[in-house]
Parts: structure tokens; sequence; C-alpha cells
């Protein structure tokens, strides 16, 4: 479905704990790469109720959630961090 290096971003992703989070930059670090990378990685996330890509967060707020800031989508990871305890 994706590139190596998405995969292996999606693989990190799989390895956050329901109720916590992680940072794109912490992800970036695990992998040596950048945020931004990490963030488009998430954005792209083909299975985003398998893959839980609402557990990467920005250093300042909840950052996006596939490709949105506001809106339906972002409210969903709202929801989905809310059931887990985070929010």
């Amino acid at each position: 479905q994706g590139s190596e290096f998405r995969n292996k971003i999606w693989n990190e992703i799989c390895k956050i704990p329901a109720g916590e989070v992680l940072s794109y930059t912490q992800l970036a670090k695990n992998v040596d790469s950048g945020a931004r990378a990490v963030a488009n990685a998430c954005r792209d996330n083909p299975f985003p109720g398998i893959i839980p890509c609402h557990r990467v967060v920005a250093i300042s707020g909840l950052g996006g959630y596939m490709g949105e800031t506001q809106g339906k989508l972002f409210e969903i990871k709202k929801k989905l961090l809310a059931l887990e305890g985070v929010l």
C-alpha cells in the first residue's frame, strides 16, 4: 500500500499503546526522519481504523487527522483520543 518509509512509520504507529500519544517529532526521531515526513505518512494512512495515527500529535496541540486540522475528520481524532482517556 505504501513506500518502505511509510510502512516503517505505520509500523511504529502501531506500537503506540492505547491511551498514549507520541508527537510527530518524537516519532521522527525514532525513525531518523523529520516531523513533516511523519505527518505526511499519517495523512496517507490507508487503514486509520487499524493503524492508530490519531495517537500521533503535534508538540503544541493535536496536530491533524487524515490531512485535516478541523472539520469532521479532525473531530474523529478528538473523539478517539477521548475514548482512550487522553483528552
